[in-house]
């Protein structure tokens, strides 16, 4: 999942990108509108957190864009104005869900992961392929029923590649949906990642490369 946080308090921004990052989200932090707007322009999110107080160009403002551009993209709005009248009126701006500072964080990455899933085409809430099992929820994936152990970014790519149902998946797409923004595009680290983690999922391949095209996992017949 792609997470774009745009706050202005750079202690809180920064925390809670750390936070994401440790849940396996890719995450963006942009500290105000104006640097919000330019990375919305460049890369798809998922979602994006959203402060309504902004420098350059306010919250709102940039919810409303959001929305008008008819981006399947979901927008939390993270703010410390809390009162019932601020969130129905964040909600009237196209917002998808609010949520008041202070705030409990296993609650914000629950409803964070929730805006993804509305993000993004509906997938089986366990994706098979072969005898290759992977809970999204849970984070956990099986082969013949026996548990193995993943990274943040060997996870976020199996999940991706089983999550295509059999389509290719290029290195530039895996780059995007799994790291963040300082990821290298010229560095060898997405064929690195599927190398090792091919050699944990173990033979029979599980994974197949298309030349010139990225990967595939075929899609249970």
């Amino acid at each position: 999942m792609r997470v774009l946080v745009v706050e202005d308090e750079r202690p809180l921004a920064e925390a809670v990108a750390r936070g994401l990052r440790r849940e396996g989200m890719a995450v963006d932090v942009a500290f105000d509108g104006l640097e919000g707007q330019e990375k919305i322009g460049i890369t798809r999110y998922d979602v994006v957190l959203l402060d309504r107080d902004l420098p350059s160009i306010s919250g709102d403002e940039l919810c409303e864009e959001i929305v008008a551009s008819a981006a399947t993209t979901r927008v939390l709005m993270l703010t410390a104005s809390g009162s019932l009248a601020d969130k129905v009126d964040g909600l009237s701006r196209g917002a998808d869900d609010y949520l008041a500072k202070p705030f409990d964080f296993p609650e914000l990455v629950a409803r964070v992961r929730a805006l993804g899933r509305r993000a993004t085409p509906a997938t089986p809430p366990l994706l098979v392929a072969g005898d290759v099992s992977l809970d999204p929820a849970r984070r956990t994936v099986r082969r013949a029923a026996e548990p193995v152990e993943l990274t943040r970014k060997e996870f976020g790519v199996l999940e991706v590649l089983m999550g295509a149902g059999g389509a290719v998946v290029s290195s530039e797409e895996l780059l995007e949906r799994v790291w963040d923004e300082n990821a290298d595009p010229f560095t060898t680290t997405v064929r690195v990642t599927v190398m090792t983690l091919r050699k944990k999922l173990g033979e029979p391949g599980v994974i197949e490369t298309v030349v010139g095209a990225g990967y595939r996992v075929p899609a249970a017949g």
